[in-house]
């Protein structure tokens, strides 16, 4: 598979303030994939304006033609399965059968409290999430389902007509773990990953570079244990979380060597923040935009 390059539209901005743009901007600039984050806040973002991912990839759909659209990632922290397939149903026909779904087992983080429940423990989001995705496939490829589970349920859920991509729309699952990766294994059309959080302060890219061939192995071995073959799966990297943080964005050539490390390593989807001033994601407007033009020619 050739190497694709996609982005993360952060939805901090009001719609007609900022937001619109750059959606649009992201077609116009020939970007695979632009992605938001399905949270209801997220760290330094907290305090500022937020708003919901799937109004928000509803709005890109409706003003763009060509752009693929979808979560980085959406988890079972405040959502359900049943709720979540008919939204996705529905975006899904919406954008003429452009959404992927990034989905992942969730954090510690804002959205695990917010309904006012205790965070899960590792365990316990593991155990929900080998729940909720099988779960959420079958919502979105059967016309009716009822399901009793020990965390989900679904009791003659209805979903006609189903998908515009058939059998459904794709799972980007984002999985490190061995459990993760056996679900993605099953159910992903793509496996996405951020790296070894632990390097992300004082590793180095040749440490995240191998922590990131020892993950793809992991999916290997996953995918080998049900006799798949892992080589139809897309492998796509979320930038920003390695080692080389934001320095990729600093020059095209720069890029071009990130990328490429990565291609070599087996990633067929590179995804990068669209800018925001202040912030982890700052970069330089006009050096982002000739990277998103320029640099995957350059690796051809």
């Amino acid at each position: 598979m050739s190497l694709r390059l996609s982005t993360a539209i952060l939805p901090y901005r009001r719609w007609h303030e900022g937001g619109r743009s750059a959606w649009t901007r992201a077609e116009q600039l020939g970007f695979h994939t632009a992605y938001t984050y399905d949270h209801l806040s997220w760290r330094s973002f907290r305090d500022g304006p937020w708003f919901g991912a799937v109004p928000t990839l509803t709005a890109a759909a409706a003003v763009t033609d060509r752009l693929r659209l979808g979560t980085l990632v959406t988890s079972p922290n405040f959502r359900h399965p049943v709720t979540l397939a008919k939204e996705l149903i529905s975006l899904d026909d919406i954008s003429g059968g452009r959404v992927t779904l990034g989905i992942g087992a969730g954090g510690t983080g804002f959205d695990a409290t917010a309904l006012g429940q205790e965070p899960w423990t590792p365990r316990e989001r593991a155990d929900r999430f080998a729940e909720f995705l099988p779960l959420l496939d079958r919502l979105l490829t059967e016309d009716a389902v009822s399901y009793e589970g020990d965390f989900y349920s679904a009791h003659e859920a209805r979903n006609i007509p189903g998908c515009l991509q058939r059998p459904r729309l794709p799972f980007a699952v984002a999985a490190t773990g061995p459990r993760g990766l056996r679900l993605t294994a099953r159910y992903g059309q793509a496996w996405v990953t951020t790296g070894d959080p632990k390097l992300y302060e004082s590793g180095t890219p040749e440490q995240s570079d191998r922590a990131l061939r020892g993950q793809a192995d992991k999916l290997a071995d996953a995918c080998a244990a049900i006799g798949r073959d892992v080589s139809v799966l897309d492998k796509v990297l979320l930038t920003g979380f390695t080692p080389d943080r934001s320095r990729p964005l600093e020059s095209v050539d720069a890029f071009v060597d990130f990328a490429g490390r990565h291609r070599d390593l087996g990633f067929t989807e590179l995804v990068v923040h669209w800018p925001i001033p202040d912030s982890d994601f700052t970069a330089d407007e006009k050096i982002f935009e000739r990277i998103a033009m320029e640099a995957l020619p350059q690796l051809r």
